[in-house]
């Protein structure tokens, strides 16, 4: 995937707002001179010592691209740079006879080893009309390529540079000063390898004026983006194919707009994140494949133009303005924009409902007592309560038969008899009593506490209200957290307990125990009000449920959870959930997702944090921060239409600096640049390091890859994907 373009921008002229079209392709007349699939060079290796070019056939080879390939006659050679010496001009009168005879052998061997058409390969390369540094200077320059736009090594003042070719062993088997050309024989059969690793199209191998070896993969567009697609957008992780298309595109557009960005040196562009990741023929996949296919041809323009489609792996839910990032002026269609749908739009699919009327709470002590009563209630308790739970209700006290029902529920969950209980029971002491029978058959608090203990524990206001028989097992459920004391430390022995009291002390047993059928999972993106799950035991398998009608439905905010009519589950969100006997969802409960909404969630990278020392800071900013001193504090003092810093402060000991725009990442050595700072201080207030909390991967211009699968997940299609990015483009078919 790829995360980082140094070079700027390419600008175009500005120009006035277009009109709107209903047509999402056209072909631009101003384009016209594209017609057909270009060729793309690819420099796969600039500075080879030594190169192996293979197939499992026929290999064949010329020394002139523009002629039909031979058979070489063997499947695999091996290629080393060779320079030779510097013949002596004719008119160096004053050379010795040695010399002139050396000089003339040397012509001589030379003109054997190079035919006519290698010549005049030699002299198009040197031709001053050839340097092409204009073009190497505007990204957005297009220019077809070919072997005249190599720059070869031979130069008057020095040796001429070439390659020799070995089949095996020490002999040559060909000795060339002129680009060889190879190809396989069947490449749909046995496809043309070079340092083992397969490739479409021809590989071409020549010397460069550092005495090594560049090898380039002439290769048409459409195989070259086949190439790209699987390694900037992995169909494995990413297997989205609107998202797979959209990439294509914009691998296509990048690289009809940067041809002959390096052609000086031979080739177009880089198989690295300098230009694009591309892995050739043995990366190729079927999805991707059938993306690049069904997109044949299209790229993204603006006005007529081809655009610099830039983009980046992870945007942290924003892109950014490209002047803030790489300076110069507007590029008009790579504008900061929201990373798929903008606010409260972009849950409204992924909303799952029920009928169930949330609780009419005021009071914040009755909150917990809302999930308390649905686990119970999902669970067998034959509670009978109003339709709509009110604090009032909850705050009333508790019923014998209410009592004996909660009673009933925990003996049939724990497999034990049922307590014979009193009217007494809608006490604290007798309903502690009654609880322990209930669960555990008898008196554990008897069994495992002392008086010690005992006294120990009841150490409040009212404990001696508390009869001498219920004091063990009162004592062991406020030990173990399911009974609690009210605000003013009392429990209040001689009163009933409150309906919220006495479900909250059953629920939390039962919680505790282990005895609630709950089943953990991570939610998958729902769709239509369907609830998608992957549980943790299901080793990575989804499972779509059916979420009952009148489900309860639960959402973690903060620390509570409270009950909602609806929840939305864009996907990554921690559930826990109950089925009834139907197999449907009766209770469910949501905390967010930790990579939040943004259509980039999907991505490893949405959060991450680095943790600097003063040392650590200092050493990376040297370059920019010199003679400030010993760093004292980090800030950003501009940010841009992203929040992405733009201006970092660096306070030193003596003076400030300013590290400013897309060069803050690279020079913190960060994924991003969307990030907040905190200082760490020590108990005396001397500093002791930086705290960088961040969003992204990569510059953040252009299409975010994994915000575009996010979007293909959400069912939008490949051109509104490259829309929703790229500001005011149309889809343009070339061929």
């Amino acid at each position: 995937m790829q995360q980082t373009r140094p070079r700027r921008v390419g600008v175009p002229t500005p120009q006035p707002e277009a009109t709107q079209t209903d047509e999402i392709f056209r072909v631009e007349s101003s384009l016209a001179e594209l017609a057909g699939e270009p060729t793309i060079r690819v420099g796969l290796a600039t500075d080879a010592r030594s190169v192996t070019i293979s197939s499992a056939g026929t290999l064949l080879q010329t020394a002139d691209s523009n002629a039909a390939p031979t058979p070489l006659g063997v499947a695999r050679v091996r290629i080393e740079p060779r320079k030779y010496p510097t013949p002596t001009l004719p008119d160096e009168r004053d050379a010795t006879l040695a010399d002139t005879k050396s000089a003339r052998d040397a012509d001589a061997n030379a003109a054997a080893r190079n035919d006519a058409s290698t010549r005049r390969q030699t002299e198009r390369a040197n031709s001053p009309a050839n340097s092409n540094t204009e073009r190497g200077r505007n990204p957005n320059a297009r220019r077809e390529t070919g072997a005249g736009s190599i720059r070869l090594a031979s130069r008057a003042s020095a040796g001429a540079r070439g390659a020799v070719v070995y089949a095996s062993g020490t002999t040559p088997l060909l000795e060339v000063r002129a680009p060889l050309t190879f190809a396989a024989g069947d490449e749909l059969q046995t496809p043309l390898k070079f340092n083992e690793k397969a490739y479409r199209g021809r590989l071409e191998v020549f010397a460069n004026t550092r005495g090594t070896l560049t090898v380039v993969n002439v290769v048409g567009l459409e195989d070259y983006v086949r190439g790209v697609v699987p390694n900037e957008l992995s169909p494995g992780g990413f297997p989205a194919v609107e998202a797979l298309k959209a990439q294509a595109i914009a691998a296509r557009t990048y690289a009809v707009s940067h041809r002959g960005q390096f052609a000086a040196d031979g080739y177009d562009l880089l198989p690295t994140t300098r230009s694009q990741v591309y892995g050739g023929r043995q990366t190729e996949h079927p999805l991707t494949d059938r993306a690049v296919a069904e997109t044949r041809g299209r790229v993204a323009t603006y006005r007529g133009e081809i655009i610099d489609a830039l983009y980046t792996s992870t945007c942290g839910g924003r892109t950014e303005h490209a002047e803030n990032i790489f300076g110069g002026a507007q590029v008009p269609y790579l504008r900061g924009r929201e990373c798929g749908w903008e606010g409260a739009q972009a849950l409204t699919p992924h909303v799952v409902r029920t009928s169930r009327e949330p609780p009419a709470f005021r009071e914040g002590e009755h909150l917990s007592s809302a999930r308390d009563l649905a686990l119970l209630r999902t669970h067998g308790f034959r509670l009978g309560v109003a339709p709509r739970v009110t604090d009032e209700w909850l705050a009333a006290p508790l019923a014998v038969d209410e009592a004996r029902a909660l009673l009933d529920g925990i003996a049939a969950l724990s497999r034990r008899p049922i307590p014979l209980v009193s009217n007494e029971v809608v006490r604290p002491p007798a309903f502690s009593s009654a609880l322990a029978e209930a669960a555990d058959g008898e008196s554990r608090g008897n069994v495992l506490l002392n008086s010690a203990d005992i006294e120990y524990i009841l150490a409040f206001r009212d404990a001696d209200e508390i009869p001498a028989r219920h004091r063990a097992d009162v004592a062991l459920l406020m030990r173990e957290g399911h009974l609690s004391l009210y605000a003013d430390a009392t429990l209040r022995p001689r009163q009933p307990l409150t309906r919220a009291r006495a479900l909250g002390t059953v629920a939390h047993l039962v919680e505790a125990r282990g005895l609630f059928r709950l089943q953990k999972a991570s939610a998958r993106p729902s769709a239509s009000g369907a609830l998608v799950v992957r549980t943790l035991e299901g080793k990575g398998a989804d499972r779509t449920l059916n979420l009952s009608e009148d489900a309860y439905l639960f959402r973690a905010f903060g620390d509570n959870l409270h009950q909602m009519r609806e929840v939305a589950l864009v996907g990554g969100e921690p559930v826990v959930f109950h089925t009834d006997a139907r197999g449907a969802v009766d209770y469910l409960e949501v905390r967010p997702a930790p990579n939040g909404a943004a259509s980039d969630r999907f991505s490893q990278y949405t959060n991450w944090t680095v943790a600097l020392t003063p040392a650590e800071v200092a050493g990376r900013l040297a370059r920019w921060t010199e003679g400030i001193g010993s760093i004292v504090n980090l800030r950003v003092a501009a940010r841009g239409s992203s929040r992405r810093a733009l201006d970092l402060e660096v306070t030193g000991t003596n003076g400030v600096a300013h590290v400013r725009g897309g060069r803050i990442r690279s020079a913190l050595g960060l994924r991003e640049q969307l990030f907040v700072i905190q200082r760490r201080e020590d108990e005396t207030g001397k500093l002791t390091g930086f705290v960088l909390t961040g969003r992204g991967w990569g510059h953040g211009v252009g299409m975010c890859q994994v915000g575009a699968y996010g979007l293909a997940r959400a069912g939008w299609t490949y051109d509104k994907i490259l829309q929703a990015y790229y500001t005011g483009i149309t889809l343009t078919k070339l061929y």
